[in-house]
């Protein structure tokens, strides 16, 4: 299935749509505060705009971020060298415990002995994300994707 035609990219598009969309009436609102003749009126104005500008700078960095991760995804599939956690799993499909510690510590060792590469880091946030630790997660997988575009300037 293409990236266009995935349920998680569909139901990013409409998120992103419908967000989008509040923050045009917002900012429609703000404009309108901020023609008005009281102080008060374009203070209010002022303070609404804030809302939509720090939106549309999340929107674009969440965007960048999840192409970045696709490509990067797209990268390793290509290689065959995408993270697979293999293990003893729950009934829910899970690693146990023992299992997501075993793998998380494969790839701790592997990013300390290669903190440069994308790939390790990229591992690293899978092991973490098996560990049900989604904030180091994500803070690892920006790592990887702060590398890899970094490594993609430089190619250039």
């Amino acid at each position: 299935m293409g990236i266009l035609r995935s349920p998680a990219f569909l139901a990013a598009v409409a998120i992103t749509v419908i967000v989008a969309v509040y923050f045009a009436f917002v900012a429609e609102f703000a404009v309108a505060f901020l023609r008005a003749d009281e102080l008060d009126a374009k203070i209010m104005g002022g303070a609404l705009l804030v809302l939509p500008t720090v939106g549309v700078w999340y929107l674009v960095h969440e965007w960048r971020l999840g192409i970045t991760v696709q490509r990067m995804a797209n990268e390793l599939d290509r290689d065959g060298a995408l993270p697979v956690h293999d293990g003893e799993t729950t009934a829910a499909g899970r690693l146990t415990d023992e299992a997501a510690e075993r793998v998380f510590e494969a790839a701790r060792l592997e990013v300390e002995a290669r903190p440069e590469q994308w790939e390790a880091w990229f591992a690293v946030s899978h092991a973490y994300d098996a560990n049900r630790d989604r904030s180091m997660a994500r803070k690892s997988m920006q790592r990887a994707a702060q590398l890899y575009r970094a490594q993609r300037r430089a190619a250039r």
